[in-house]
Protein backbone atom coordinates (compact mmCIF):
# COMPACT_ATOMS: atom_id res chain seq x y z
CA UNK A 1 0.00 0.00 0.00
CA UNK A 2 2.89 2.53 0.65
CA UNK A 3 4.66 1.44 -2.56
CA UNK A 4 0.83 2.48 -4.43
CA UNK A 5 0.41 5.94 -2.29
CA UNK A 6 3.97 7.40 -3.13
CA UNK A 7 3.52 6.16 -7.05
CA UNK A 8 0.50 8.65 -6.67
CA UNK A 9 2.05 11.23 -4.40
CA UNK A 10 4.74 11.68 -6.84
CA UNK A 11 3.87 12.73 -10.51
CA UNK A 12 1.06 11.26 -11.19
CA UNK A 13 -1.49 13.26 -13.46
CA UNK A 14 -5.50 12.66 -13.57
CA UNK A 15 -7.77 13.40 -16.55
CA UNK A 16 -10.62 13.90 -16.50
CA UNK A 17 -12.96 12.20 -19.08
CA UNK A 18 -16.41 13.99 -17.91
CA UNK A 19 -18.68 16.77 -19.25
CA UNK A 20 -20.21 18.79 -16.86
CA UNK A 21 -23.79 18.13 -15.84
CA UNK A 22 -25.98 21.40 -16.97
CA UNK A 23 -29.28 22.09 -17.98
CA UNK A 24 -27.92 22.72 -21.44
CA UNK A 25 -26.28 19.18 -21.40
CA UNK A 26 -27.60 17.85 -24.62
CA UNK A 27 -29.11 14.83 -24.24
CA UNK A 28 -30.98 12.27 -26.43
CA UNK A 29 -34.84 12.80 -27.09
CA UNK A 30 -35.29 9.25 -25.80
CA UNK A 31 -33.79 10.21 -21.95
CA UNK A 32 -34.79 13.10 -19.55
CA UNK A 33 -32.70 16.31 -19.49
CA UNK A 34 -30.70 17.09 -16.35
CA UNK A 35 -31.67 19.86 -14.03
CA UNK A 36 -31.03 21.02 -10.68
CA UNK A 37 -32.14 23.57 -8.72
CA UNK A 38 -31.64 24.86 -5.06
CA UNK A 39 -34.31 24.31 -2.42
CA UNK A 40 -32.23 25.76 0.36
CA UNK A 41 -30.56 29.21 -0.08
CA UNK A 42 -27.53 30.48 2.26
CA UNK A 43 -30.10 32.59 4.77
CA UNK A 44 -33.26 30.71 4.63
CA UNK A 45 -32.50 29.35 8.29
CA UNK A 46 -29.38 30.67 10.38
CA UNK A 47 -28.48 28.80 13.26
CA UNK A 48 -27.49 30.56 16.56
CA UNK A 49 -23.57 30.12 15.35
CA UNK A 50 -24.45 32.14 12.69
CA UNK A 51 -23.51 29.03 10.21
CA UNK A 52 -26.00 28.37 7.11
CA UNK A 53 -26.46 25.69 4.72
CA UNK A 54 -27.05 25.34 1.53
CA UNK A 55 -28.69 22.39 -0.99
CA UNK A 56 -30.33 21.29 -4.36
CA UNK A 57 -33.03 18.91 -5.80
CA UNK A 58 -31.29 16.70 -8.78
CA UNK A 59 -33.30 15.34 -11.52
CA UNK A 60 -32.25 14.01 -14.33
CA UNK A 61 -31.86 10.27 -16.33
CA UNK A 62 -29.95 8.07 -15.89
CA UNK A 63 -28.37 8.34 -19.50
CA UNK A 64 -27.93 11.84 -19.46
CA UNK A 65 -24.35 13.46 -19.64
CA UNK A 66 -21.31 11.09 -19.03
CA UNK A 67 -23.20 7.65 -18.11
CA UNK A 68 -22.57 4.13 -18.16
CA UNK A 69 -24.96 1.67 -19.96
CA UNK A 70 -25.62 -1.11 -17.74
CA UNK A 71 -26.79 -4.38 -19.23
CA UNK A 72 -30.10 -4.29 -17.92
CA UNK A 73 -29.98 -1.13 -20.72
CA UNK A 74 -30.70 -3.39 -24.17
CA UNK A 75 -32.94 -6.36 -24.96
CA UNK A 76 -33.25 -8.06 -27.47
CA UNK A 77 -36.78 -9.96 -28.35
CA UNK A 78 -37.33 -10.01 -24.89
CA UNK A 79 -33.56 -10.86 -23.81
CA UNK A 80 -31.09 -9.43 -21.41
CA UNK A 81 -27.59 -10.63 -21.85
CA UNK A 82 -27.15 -14.30 -20.71
CA UNK A 83 -30.81 -15.25 -22.01
CA UNK A 84 -32.13 -13.32 -18.55
CA UNK A 85 -36.31 -12.63 -19.17
CA UNK A 86 -36.02 -8.83 -19.85
CA UNK A 87 -39.96 -8.73 -19.24
CA UNK A 88 -39.61 -10.58 -15.71
CA UNK A 89 -36.35 -8.81 -14.65
CA UNK A 90 -37.94 -5.31 -14.95
CA UNK A 91 -40.84 -5.83 -12.96
CA UNK A 92 -41.39 -3.75 -9.75
CA UNK A 93 -40.32 -0.78 -11.75
CA UNK A 94 -36.75 -1.62 -11.68
CA UNK A 95 -34.65 -4.59 -12.91
CA UNK A 96 -33.56 -7.15 -10.45
CA UNK A 97 -31.18 -8.21 -12.78
CA UNK A 98 -28.20 -6.65 -15.06
CA UNK A 99 -29.01 -3.52 -13.07
CA UNK A 100 -26.30 -0.60 -12.95
CA UNK A 101 -25.61 -1.55 -8.81
CA UNK A 102 -24.63 -4.77 -10.21
CA UNK A 103 -21.57 -3.80 -12.35
CA UNK A 104 -18.30 -4.05 -10.42
CA UNK A 105 -16.15 -0.76 -10.30
CA UNK A 106 -13.20 -0.33 -12.79
CA UNK A 107 -9.59 0.15 -12.07
CA UNK A 108 -7.69 -0.92 -15.20
CA UNK A 109 -5.97 -0.32 -17.93
CA UNK A 110 -7.27 1.82 -20.46
CA UNK A 111 -6.42 2.35 -23.90
CA UNK A 112 -7.17 5.20 -26.37
CA UNK A 113 -7.78 4.50 -29.81
CA UNK A 114 -7.40 8.03 -31.92
CA UNK A 115 -9.67 7.78 -34.92
CA UNK A 116 -9.34 10.94 -35.63
CA UNK A 117 -5.67 11.32 -35.82
CA UNK A 118 -5.50 8.22 -37.68
CA UNK A 119 -7.54 10.05 -40.87
CA UNK A 120 -5.45 13.07 -39.80
CA UNK A 121 -8.33 15.48 -38.33
CA UNK A 122 -9.28 16.76 -34.91
CA UNK A 123 -13.13 15.79 -35.73
CA UNK A 124 -14.47 12.57 -37.49
CA UNK A 125 -16.68 13.86 -40.18
CA UNK A 126 -20.88 13.52 -39.00
CA UNK A 127 -22.10 9.76 -39.89
CA UNK A 128 -18.68 8.25 -40.13
CA UNK A 129 -18.49 4.68 -39.29
CA UNK A 130 -15.54 3.80 -37.51
CA UNK A 131 -14.36 -0.09 -38.24
CA UNK A 132 -12.55 -2.61 -36.88
CA UNK A 133 -9.91 -1.70 -39.73
CA UNK A 134 -10.01 1.68 -38.28
CA UNK A 135 -9.59 0.18 -34.57
CA UNK A 136 -6.71 -1.54 -35.71
CA UNK A 137 -4.95 0.54 -37.63
CA UNK A 138 -5.14 3.24 -34.27
CA UNK A 139 -4.18 0.35 -32.07
CA UNK A 140 -0.99 -0.36 -34.71
CA UNK A 141 -0.39 3.52 -34.37
CA UNK A 142 -0.30 4.15 -31.00
CA UNK A 143 2.05 0.87 -30.60
CA UNK A 144 -0.57 -0.38 -28.18
CA UNK A 145 -2.55 -4.01 -27.80
CA UNK A 146 -5.85 -3.92 -26.45
CA UNK A 147 -6.24 -6.93 -24.27
CA UNK A 148 -9.06 -8.81 -22.39
CA UNK A 149 -10.06 -6.86 -19.57
CA UNK A 150 -9.05 -3.57 -20.84
CA UNK A 151 -11.36 -0.58 -21.19
CA UNK A 152 -11.43 0.72 -25.13
CA UNK A 153 -11.73 4.48 -25.66
CA UNK A 154 -12.62 5.66 -29.58
CA UNK A 155 -11.66 9.28 -29.92
CA UNK A 156 -13.69 10.59 -32.86
CA UNK A 157 -13.07 14.43 -32.01
CA UNK A 158 -16.88 15.49 -31.29
CA UNK A 159 -16.89 15.99 -27.85
CA UNK A 160 -15.63 19.50 -29.67
CA UNK A 161 -18.96 20.35 -30.62
CA UNK A 162 -20.22 19.58 -26.75
CA UNK A 163 -20.88 23.12 -26.60
CA UNK A 164 -23.02 23.19 -29.75
CA UNK A 165 -26.29 21.09 -28.41
CA UNK A 166 -27.67 20.89 -32.31
CA UNK A 167 -24.25 20.09 -34.10
CA UNK A 168 -23.72 18.15 -30.82
CA UNK A 169 -26.81 15.69 -31.35
CA UNK A 170 -26.22 15.90 -35.10
CA UNK A 171 -29.37 14.42 -36.39
CA UNK A 172 -28.68 16.63 -39.68
CA UNK A 173 -25.46 15.86 -39.86
CA UNK A 174 -25.24 12.69 -38.45
CA UNK A 175 -22.43 11.46 -35.83
CA UNK A 176 -19.21 9.41 -35.77
CA UNK A 177 -19.20 6.14 -34.15
CA UNK A 178 -18.30 2.32 -34.52
CA UNK A 179 -19.88 0.10 -36.33
CA UNK A 180 -21.19 -3.88 -35.43
CA UNK A 181 -17.76 -5.31 -36.96
CA UNK A 182 -15.78 -2.52 -35.32
CA UNK A 183 -18.00 -3.68 -31.72
CA UNK A 184 -17.20 -7.22 -32.89
CA UNK A 185 -13.46 -6.57 -32.59
CA UNK A 186 -13.98 -5.44 -29.26
CA UNK A 187 -15.39 -8.41 -28.12
CA UNK A 188 -13.13 -11.09 -29.16
CA UNK A 189 -10.31 -8.94 -27.59
CA UNK A 190 -12.41 -9.31 -24.52
CA UNK A 191 -12.68 -5.78 -23.67
CA UNK A 192 -14.67 -4.99 -20.28
CA UNK A 193 -15.92 -1.71 -21.36
CA UNK A 194 -15.64 0.85 -24.60
CA UNK A 195 -16.66 4.48 -24.44
CA UNK A 196 -16.64 7.78 -26.80
CA UNK A 197 -17.52 11.04 -27.32
CA UNK A 198 -20.95 10.92 -28.86
CA UNK A 199 -24.40 10.25 -26.87
CA UNK A 200 -24.81 6.99 -28.89
CA UNK A 201 -22.02 4.54 -29.52
CA UNK A 202 -23.30 4.40 -33.23
CA UNK A 203 -22.62 5.02 -36.48
CA UNK A 204 -25.33 7.36 -36.65
CA UNK A 205 -26.65 8.48 -40.17
CA UNK A 206 -27.89 11.97 -41.50
CA UNK A 207 -31.67 12.23 -40.69
CA UNK A 208 -32.08 8.73 -39.68
CA UNK A 209 -31.22 9.49 -35.27
CA UNK A 210 -31.43 6.35 -33.21
CA UNK A 211 -33.38 4.36 -34.84
CA UNK A 212 -31.52 1.39 -34.60
CA UNK A 213 -28.70 0.55 -32.59
CA UNK A 214 -27.20 -2.67 -33.30
CA UNK A 215 -24.07 -1.65 -31.76
CA UNK A 216 -25.70 -1.73 -28.35
CA UNK A 217 -27.18 -5.02 -28.70
CA UNK A 218 -24.25 -6.42 -29.94
CA UNK A 219 -22.02 -5.19 -26.91
CA UNK A 220 -24.59 -5.14 -24.13
CA UNK A 221 -26.89 -7.43 -24.94
CA UNK A 222 -24.36 -10.56 -26.86
CA UNK A 223 -21.05 -9.46 -25.02
CA UNK A 224 -21.92 -8.08 -21.84
CA UNK A 225 -19.42 -5.02 -22.64
CA UNK A 226 -20.48 -1.41 -21.07
CA UNK A 227 -20.82 1.59 -23.13
CA UNK A 228 -19.54 4.67 -21.75
CA UNK A 229 -20.99 7.65 -23.58
CA UNK A 230 -20.53 11.53 -23.77
CA UNK A 231 -16.92 11.44 -22.70
CA UNK A 232 -14.50 14.07 -22.97
CA UNK A 233 -11.73 12.59 -24.68
CA UNK A 234 -9.96 15.85 -26.40
CA UNK A 235 -7.22 16.71 -23.73
CA UNK A 236 -5.70 12.76 -23.48
CA UNK A 237 -5.87 12.90 -27.25
CA UNK A 238 -4.01 15.98 -27.25
CA UNK A 239 -1.37 14.59 -24.95
CA UNK A 240 -0.96 12.10 -26.91
CA UNK A 241 -1.65 9.15 -23.99
CA UNK A 242 -2.58 6.09 -25.46
CA UNK A 243 -2.20 3.98 -22.23
CA UNK A 244 -3.35 4.56 -18.84
CA UNK A 245 -4.98 3.59 -15.60
CA UNK A 246 -8.42 4.05 -16.24
CA UNK A 247 -10.89 4.44 -13.17
CA UNK A 248 -14.62 4.62 -13.29
CA UNK A 249 -17.47 3.59 -10.69
CA UNK A 250 -21.75 4.14 -11.11
CA UNK A 251 -23.37 5.37 -8.60
CA UNK A 252 -25.21 2.51 -6.96
CA UNK A 253 -28.57 2.88 -7.64
CA UNK A 254 -30.51 -0.43 -7.20
CA UNK A 255 -31.94 -1.70 -10.32
CA UNK A 256 -31.20 1.08 -12.85
CA UNK A 257 -30.50 1.12 -16.47
CA UNK A 258 -27.48 3.47 -16.46
CA UNK A 259 -25.90 6.00 -14.56
CA UNK A 260 -23.74 9.24 -14.23
CA UNK A 261 -20.36 8.49 -13.89
CA UNK A 262 -17.15 10.81 -14.19
CA UNK A 263 -13.99 8.11 -15.48
CA UNK A 264 -10.73 9.15 -14.74
CA UNK A 265 -7.89 8.51 -16.45
CA UNK A 266 -4.29 8.28 -14.18
CA UNK A 267 -0.90 8.59 -15.87
CA UNK A 268 2.69 8.76 -14.91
Amino acid sequence: MSRLLHALASGTYVYDLAQPLAAETPHSPNHPPFRMSLMRRHGDMVREDGSSAANEIIVTGGHTGTHVDALAHVSYVGKLHGGASAEDAQRGGRFSSHGVDAMEPMVCRGVLLDVAALHGTNVLPGGYGITENDLAAAEEKASVEVQAGDVVLVHSGWSRNFSDTQAFLGHETGAPGPTEDAARWLAEKGVRATGAETIAYEQIKPEVGHALLPVHRRLLVESGIHIIEVMNLAELAEAGIYEFMFVLAPLKITGGTGSPVRPLAVVD
